[in-house]
This record gives structure tokens, C-alpha cells and sequence, in this order.
């Protein structure tokens, strides 16, 4: 943990000293974002728009509602957000936002999933500022929201929200410290073959944290983060025969379940299968993280690893 704490420290401080990073002289906002481009902004941002659930997820957790937010179609904005958006207009899904639904909502800035914008980027940006983001690891997700923090003028904020979860994990480590965990898989897919996640990802790397051994094991292209993880087949997935297999949301059936091999699964069999809710596979958002650590310690850890 305290070299985690130690590389996040690391990165983040090579941010806030960028002389293309925070207030500049004249006192705009200068950025860099996940692409290298530079962000500029005359004030803080006080109508954003978010192209991600992490660009709802920081702008209210920093205090600031946004004005327009992607969803997952049919299932509508995130169940965890949706008291807080009622009433937000929705651009339909991240990976195809309704363009002329942004520009009409007036927004000065657009916080968005870096590799789901790329194609729309031009057409983004002649509507209002974007800060495209990675938001695939734990470095990803303190960056974030440190970038998110000083372009909606709450650097502070985003400090104490990435220090609390730094601490919380750290905390929670200490506790489970020595107590059993074992193997563990991140699924997901409604197909016959399961997608598992490398641990590289938010959600794994913080099950590492904690003592847990992801069987999905290294990602071949670190530096990119891409991909997130990769197809297993059920007999595969058997040869690694995981303690504790955790199931993302899907639309659709998840076909692999009902794979003859399923049922011979150890996690299977002893009952150590758990649904986790959408917000794990985008949860670099503040109030994601807390959320992604209570799901941890009530279905996995210790009953006195509490905070």
C-alpha cells in the first residue's frame, strides 16, 4: 500500500507542477488532460457536462451538479447517481452522446471517458472545453479527479476526497491484515465466454490492496492500459479455479453460467459468487470508490475490518 500511495504521489505531483497544470498567471485554468492537450479555462467551470459517469460522479461529489450526463440506454443514468440527477438532461450513451443535446444545454466543460470521445473530439470541443480522461486505474482516477477539482475550482475538495480513499484502503488493509482472502475473478459479459479483468483495473487493484490474488494476473500492455482484460473460456477459468468469483451487470443472460463446467467452479460450489452493482466497471468516481470499498467490506472482508 505504501508503495501505491508512494507512485500516486509521484504522478500526481508531476501534475500540479506542469507549467501547463492549475492557475496560470493571468488567473485562467490551464490543464493537461489523458491526450497531452492543453484545456483552458477563463473561471472555474460551474456547468459541466459529463460524457462518462465520472463527470457526474466528481462534479457532484465536488459539490456541482452538472447539466447534461450520459447513461447506460435502457437501464437510464446510474442507479447509484439518479436521486442526485433527477431532472438532468440526458445525452443518451457514452459511447454515442447526443451532440446537439450537449450544445444545447450550454455547458463549459465537458468531462468525458478519453477512448469513448476520441472520434467526436473536434465537434466536442467547438461546444465547450473537454477533459478527456483515462479512467481505467487508481493513478487514473486520482489524477481525474485532481483535474477534475481545479477546472471546477475545488482543488482542495479533490484532495481531501482522494486522500480519504487512500486512507480508507490503507486502513482497511491494516485490518484485514493476515486474515484469509485467497483467489479472485472480476466477470463480466452476457456471452457463452466470460470477460475477466486484469489487475490493472480500479476494482482490482484495490482487491490487491487487500490481500486478494486477481487470477485474471498481468495486462500485456501497461503503459496503454488497453485492453481491460480479455475472453476465458470456462475450462480455463477452471485451471484457475478462483475462491471468489465477482459478477458486473449485464443486459443480457449471462449464457457462460449455464456452461456444464460452471457448477464445478470452487466459487461456485461453496457460494462465493457475488453480484456487484454497474458502478464497478466505471468506478473511478469519489462516491464510486467509497461505494466499490463498502461492497468489498460487507461481502468480503472480515466483520472487524471495518473502518
Amino acid at each position: 500500500m505504501a508503495a501505491l500511495r508512494k507512485r500516486i504521489a509521484t504522478s500526481l505531483l508531476v501534475v500540479l507542477l506542469s507549467p501547463v497544470s492549475g492557475w496560470a498567471d493571468n488567473h485562467s485554468i490551464r490543464l493537461t488532460d489523458d491526450r497531452g492537450e492543453t484545456l483552458r479555462l477563463s473561471a472555474a467551470a460551474t456547468r459541466p457536462a459529463a460524457i462518462s459517469t465520472f463527470g457526474a460522479d466528481v462534479a457532484l461529489a465536488l459539490g456541482t451538479a452538472p447539466v447534461a450526463v450520459t447513461d447506460y440506454g435502457l437501464q437510464g443514468v446510474p442507479d447509484y447517481l439518479a436521486p442526485q440527477l433527477s431532472g438532468v438532461r440526458g445525452l443518451g450513451p457514452r459511447h454515442q452522446p447526443n451532440l446537439e443535446v450537449l450544445s444545447s444545454v450550454r455547458p463549459d466543460l465537458v468531462i468525458a471517458i478519453r477512448r469513448y470521445t476520441e472520434k467526436d473530439g473536434d465537434q466536442i470541443e467547438a461546444i465547450a472545453p473537454l477533459l478527456a480522461l483515462d479512467l481505467i486505474t487508481v493513478e487514473d482516477s486520482l489524477r481525474a479527479v485532481e483535474l477534475a477539482g481545479q477546472a471546477l475550482g475545488k482543488p482542495a475538495k479533490a484532495d481531501a476526497l482522494n486522500d480519504r480513499f487512500l486512507e480508507r484502503v490503507q486502513s482497511l488493509a491494516e485490518r484485514n491484515n493476515g486474515k484469509p482472502t485467497g483467489t479472485l475473478a472480476l466477470l463480466t459479459s452476457g456471452s457463452e465466454t466470460p470477460f475477466i479483468y486484469y489487475d490493472h483495473f480500479l476494482p482490482t487493484v484495490v482487491l490487491e490492496q487487500l490481500g486478494f490474488d486477481n487470477v485474471g494476473g498481468k495486462p500485456p500492455n501497461p503503459e496503454s492500459g488497453i485492453p481491460l482484460g480479455y475472453r476465458i473460456s470456462l475450462e480455463a477459468l477452471l485451471k484457475l479455479n478462483p475462491d471468489t468469483i465477482l459478477l458486473l451487470p449485464t443486459s443480457r443472460q449471462r449464457t457462460f453460467t449455464m456452461n456444464p463446467i460452471w457448477p464445478y467452479l470452487k466459487a461456485v460450489s461453496t457460494g462465493q459468487v457475488y453480484e456487484v452493482p454497474h458502478y464497478w466497471k466505471e468506478g473511478a468516481g469519489p462516491i464510486a470508490r467509497e461505494r466499490i470499498l463498502d461492497d468489498i467490506q460487507r461481502l468480503l472482508l472480515a466483520p472487524d475490518s471495518g473502518t
